[in-house]
Formats: structure tokens, C-alpha cells, sequence
């Protein structure tokens, strides 16, 4: 009685781990910033990536099978983002993940998927490093040396302006690769970053950098961080009395960022995956799908985490089996993929070749300015 009662113990971890993977399914880990300070990025691309999942199941599925999401929340701590990944592969034997918005806990993620042979797709972390970390680990969204000439363009073209300041987050890889390659080509482009100062993520108070900035007479300002800094500093800089148009990147991203910067970042500009501007039909036809089933209107990361979804989707039908290495290679070969932010073909550095957009914020309204290809 003994023996059997330790048999049916060790049996026990077994049979549990068996009940959460059924042959009949397909499942996929996805982890994000469901709560924390970016809680809306994380949101926004999980409402895109499960419209994108329920249409594959409401079609049969693939291979016979149903999709089977699984979300865990990094809580936007990197340590956290390798944490959930670990258990995604381990415990929930995903056959692959998509994941994550920001670049730095992309990076803490991404050497896991790559050591044990799971394909990652992030769908908006935009830090050119971030695939760099081996073959299993891609993305569908555009990189920084783009984003940061859309901007740096963008700002010497559009706006005239020769003579700018850089507040950057040195904490955050996307925001100082971001500010780095803006730097370049405003360089190249014959303009002058006069003052390049710096925060952390999770300041509340830049008023002494703000007013260093003031003293130069910056005629725009790159910010190229997250949005809950971003809306502060814009408030911050208004009530300074400093004028200069505000620019920066995806980061800004967010329905908070005018909740937290009020009217002081009206007119602010940023590059972006997606305006609802667009009539591009695959974008229109998102639109009003992504409308039915939420009751609002999507945002760059819906539509980038929508896309991501349909990548691998697509790569997982196409692979002759669910093993790792077998989705890996039909990622590598997606080419002309009609996505909802634009055509999506990952090239041999497992990037995306697409378009940027550059949209000005008007309230919670970004209004659609430019596209830009690459």
C-alpha cells in the first residue's frame, strides 16, 4: 500500500502537467505589460492578437486543431517578462510566443525562446538588438535606424527645424537607440542636437532637465520614451513656458498619453505602425472587426499585435510540423503578407521591410500627417 501510495503521488505532477495540453490544440504564449506603468501597450496588442486568433479558430483552426492562447503578464519588469516566458515554454509547452512591446524586456525574453528552440515574434519592439539574439527570434514591425530617420526627416523637412534637444530614457534600450540613430540623421540631414539630456523610467519630476533644454531655444524636442513619462513632461515643459514642438516614436502610443499630458501634448508628432486614417481595404476591414468586438477603435499596437498573430498563424499552417524549427523557417520565408499596418516580408536579419506613419496628437485623436517608406 505504501509503494502504490508513492506511485500515485509521483504520478500526480505527471497527470497535471498532461491536463493543461490537449491533442486538439495548438498553444500559443503571449506575454505582456497587463498591468504596471505601459499596462496599455501590453492591452492593446492582446486585443489584436486574440481577434486574430478567434478568426483562425471560427475557420476550423489549423492542422485540425484549435488555437489555444496563453497570456501571462510580465507586469513590464524585465526579470518578470523572463520569467513567464520560461514558464510559457516549460510548463505550458507553447509551440510559440509573441511578445513583447518594449525592446528591453523583448531582450530579456529572447534568449530563452532562442536556447530552447521556440520561435518568438515581437510585434512592436523596435530596438534593432532584439533579433540580433539568434534565428528563432524575429519581428513584425519596423526598426529604430528607420523610425529614427522618419523623425529626424520629418523634423528637418516638415518642420524646418535645424536645431533640436534630445530627452532621452536611460534606462529604457528602445529609447536610447531610438535617440541615437534620431541623432545620426539629423546630422547627416545637416541639423544640430543642441543639448541631449536624460531621465529614468518611473521619474515624476523633469523640470531641472526641462529647464536646461529651455535655455538652448531647441526649436523641437525629441522624446523618444513611454508614454506615462512622456505625458508629464510634455505638462512639465508647457508650464516652463517652452514652445517647441514635441516629437518621438511608437512609444508614445497610448490613449493615456493625452489623459496624463492633457492639452500640453496637442500637436505633438510621432512615427507610428498605423493611423485609423488609413483606407488601405485589409486596414478598413481590421477596423470594423476590431470595432464589433471590442466597442472601440484599435490603435497602433492592436493593429501591430494583430499582424504579429496572423505571421505566425500563417507560418504555423505552413509548417509541415508543429516542432519549433519547422514554424522557425516558415517565419524566415513570410514575404508580401498583407498586414493591417502595412505589406510585412521579414528579411535574412528576421526584421520586417514595411512603412512607418508620422501622426500628430489632437486630444485622444492621433491625426494622420505622413507615410514613410523605407
Amino acid at each position: 500500500m505504501r509503494q502504490l501510495l508513492i506511485t500515485i503521488l509521483c504520478t500526480l505532477p505527471f497527470l497535471a502537467g498532461c491536463t493543461k495540453k490537449s491533442s486538439n490544440e495548438i498553444v500559443i504564449g503571449q506575454y505582456g505589460s497587463m498591468t504596471g506603468s505601459e499596462a496599455t501597450f501590453g492591452q492593446s496588442t492582446d486585443k489584436g492578437v486574440r481577434l486574430a486568433i478567434d478568426e483562425a479558430n471560427a475557420a476550423g483552426g489549423i492542422k485540425g486543431k484549435k488555437i489555444k492562447l496563453v497570456t501571462m503578464d510580465d507586469q513590464g519588469k524585465a526579470e518578470e517578462a523572463a520569467s513567464v516566458v520560461t514558464r510559457l515554454i516549460e510548463q505550458e509547452k507553447v509551440v510559440a510566443l509573441l511578445g513583447e512591446v518594449a525592446s528591453s524586456r523583448s531582450l530579456a525574453a529572447a534568449p530563452i525562446a532562442q536556447s530552447k528552440k521556440v520561435p518568438m515574434i515581437t510585434p512592436s519592439s523596435t530596438n534593432p538588438k532584439v533579433t540580433e539574439v539568434g534565428d528563432f527570434v524575429f519581428r513584425t514591425c519596423f526598426i529604430d535606424p528607420f523610425q529614427g530617420t522618419v523623425m529626424a526627416k520629418f523634423a528637418t523637412e516638415n518642420l524646418k527645424a535645424k536645431k533640436v534637444a534630445i530627452l532621452r530614457d536611460v534606462k529604457s534600450d528602445y529609447s536610447v537607440g531610438l535617440a541615437d540613430f534620431f541623432t545620426a540623421k539629423l546630422k547627416e540631414l545637416g541639423g544640430e542636437v543642441i543639448e541631449d539630456v536624460s531621465y529614468s523610467s518611473g521619474d515624476v519630476d523633469f523640470k531641472a532637465q526641462l529647464t536646461k533644454l529651455k535655455t538652448k531655444n531647441p526649436e523641437a524636442i525629441f522624446i523618444p520614451g513611454y508614454y506615462t513619462e512622456v505625458g508629464l513632461i510634455a505638462r512639465q515643459a508647457r508650464e516652463l513656458g517652452i514652445k517647441a514642438p514635441l516629437l518621438g516614436g511608437d512609444g508614445w502610443d497610448s490613449p493615456k498619453l493625452s489623459e496624463i499630458g492633457q492639452k500640453a501634448i496637442d500637436g505633438g508628432y510621432f512615427s507610428n505602425h498605423y493611423s485609423n486614417e488609413t483606407t488601405d481595404p485589409v486596414a478598413v476591414e481590421f477596423q470594423k472587426k476590431f470595432k464589433a468586438k471590442y466597442n472601440e477603435m484599435p490603435d497602433g499596437l492592436s493593429a501591430a499585435g494583430y499582424d504579429a498573430a496572423k505571421v505566425l498563424l500563417k507560418a504555423i499552417e505552413q509548417a509541415p510540423d508543429l516542432s519549433g524549427a519547422a514554424i522557425r523557417d516558415q517565419i524566415a520565408k513570410i514575404t508580401g503578407h498583407d498586414g493591417v499596418t502595412g505589406k510585412i516580408s521579414i528579411n535574412d536579419k528576421r526584421n520586417a521591410t514595411k512603412s512607418a506613419v508620422v501622426v500628430q496628437v489632437e486630444g485622444q485623436t492621433n491625426k494622420f500627417v505622413t507615410t514613410v517608406n523605407p
